[in-house]
């Protein structure tokens, strides 16, 4: 099963990430305005997170 990797480079980092309700298991996760992280427990790889970056920082493993 393919997972999902956030590239915290592309990531400004300066903003609440709106993947967090995008993710409709509750994977997606974010610690103050850092980058996001992927409970790769919980992901089901559906890549809404993926479609609606605007910064396009995640991608399919």
């Amino acid at each position: 099963m393919s997972t999902i990797k956030i590239d915290s480079a592309k990531c400004p980092q300066d903003h609440p990430c709106p993947l967090v309700s995008v993710c409709p298991v509750g994977a997606i996760s974010q610690n103050g305005y850092g980058a996001p992280t992927i409970d790769k427990e919980k992901c089901i790889a559906c890549g809404r997170c993926i479609i609606t970056c605007p910064y396009h920082c995640l991608s399919f493993e």
